[in-house]
């Protein structure tokens, strides 16, 4: 079970480097937090992303889809704050 939680995470962590750029081009990014054996994943976002109004449909809209689009296990994605 915990190869399978780390090829997973491995999994999510390439999905979201396809995805960081964009988050880059404003100022943002996105950090790999978690990646429970269930498919949550749990991120951080930060730099311009961490405080914009903007964040939780960049979370859903973004990240969360492109995520669930690439990597079939993943059922949601969480922001952490802090």
């Amino acid at each position: 079970m915990e190869v399978e939680t780390e090829q997973l995470r491995e999994r999510v962590a390439q999905s979201l480097h396809k995805v960081r750029p964009y988050l880059q081009l404003d100022g943002g990014d996105v950090e790999l937090v978690e990646v429970t054996p269930d498919g949550i994943v749990r991120v951080k976002l930060v730099g311009a992303c961490k405080d914009c109004p903007m964040s939780i449909m960049t979370l859903r809209a973004g990240i969360e889809r492109a995520l669930m689009r690439e990597v079939s296990e993943v059922r949601r994605v969480e922001a952490v704050i802090g």
